[in-house]
């Protein structure tokens, strides 16, 4: 039987410097992340992993974000110089061969050799899903947070119109966040009830570690009145970690869109992993 990996190849495409572009979606549960860490399985190694296997060479890849233990992406963009030249379905079709069933590639394009995963990003888009109901959902387990008391999406919604814009999202911030600046621009934010799930979708043009899992248990402590309207735009102020609520579950986190300007031809996101938000 002939498959992708049969395809035929040649080095002119890394030759004349030209790179590839990969969109990828995967179930972060059984992972330690995206990135490559010793004696743990991660998503970035898997991958390389299988595209190793695809175009016999080794490939480095760059991701556009470096999602955390147990998070998830049906949008997460990858780059890496092109070793070879083959079709951009082969690339979709032969690596997915190799690869375990939570993860995919879903596209592939190619680009300009300088183009990079990471720094050519203008935006990033996460969501977090929770899904709100009395008794934990077994068929939600790893897929979604759990808050138990009533939570008021629409004052949730309310109250996060205060994060959009640039601000110091310091009270967001992970300890251990090695980012130059606490400085980040929340271009949207938005808060959206379906039925038990809420969702939550957070465009900024980048982010600190763990800052959305922050903002989301933030959102929860106003949504379920245990905060009045008000306290979130005080912990925004306070510029100290310990006024907001602990980090929250990483199960509901989705890393859905990246958008770069510059390369028109790239998706702008992957699918929502339950309803549209928008």
């Amino acid at each position: 039987m002939t498959s992708e990996a049969d395809a035929p190849t040649s080095s002119s495409s890394q030759a004349a410097g030209r790179s590839i572009a990969l969109g990828i979606e995967y179930d972060g549960s059984a992972y330690c992340g995206w990135q490559t860490q010793p004696d743990q399985p991660t998503v970035q190694d898997v991958l390389e992993q299988a595209l190793e296997r695809f175009v016999t060479a080794p490939v480095a890849t760059i991701c556009a974000g470096r999602t955390d233990s147990g998070v998830h992406a049906t949008g997460q963009v990858v780059s890496f110089p092109a070793p070879c030249e083959r079709p951009e379905h082969a690339w979709v079709r032969g690596v997915n061969t190799f690869l375990p069933a939570d993860i995919a590639v879903r596209w592939a394009r190619t680009v300009e050799g300088g183009f990079h995963a990471r720094f050519d990003a203008a935006s990033r888009t996460y969501e977090y899903w929770i899904c709100n109901d009395r008794v934990r959902s077994p068929v939600m387990e790893g897929r979604t947070g759990w808050v138990w008391r009533p939570c008021d999406a629409e004052l949730m919604h309310r109250e996060a119109q205060c994060l959009a814009g640039e601000h110091d999202f310091t009270s967001f911030r992970a300890a251990e966040c090695q980012a130059a600046t606490p400085v980040r621009t929340i271009e949207k934010i938005a808060v959206r009830r379906f039925g038990r799930l809420i969702g939550i979708e957070i465009t900024a043009n980048a982010f600190l570690q763990h800052m959305v899992r922050n903002i989301v248990g933030s959102l929860v402590y106003v949504g379920i009145g245990r905060e009045k309207p008000g306290w979130l735009a005080a912990v925004l102020a306070a510029r100290e970690r310990a006024a907001a609520a602990p980090t929250f579950d990483p199960s509901g986190l989705y890393l859905v869109g990246v958008h770069y300007p510059k390369a028109d031809r790239l998706p702008v996101r992957g699918a929502s992993p339950f309803f549209e938000l928008d």
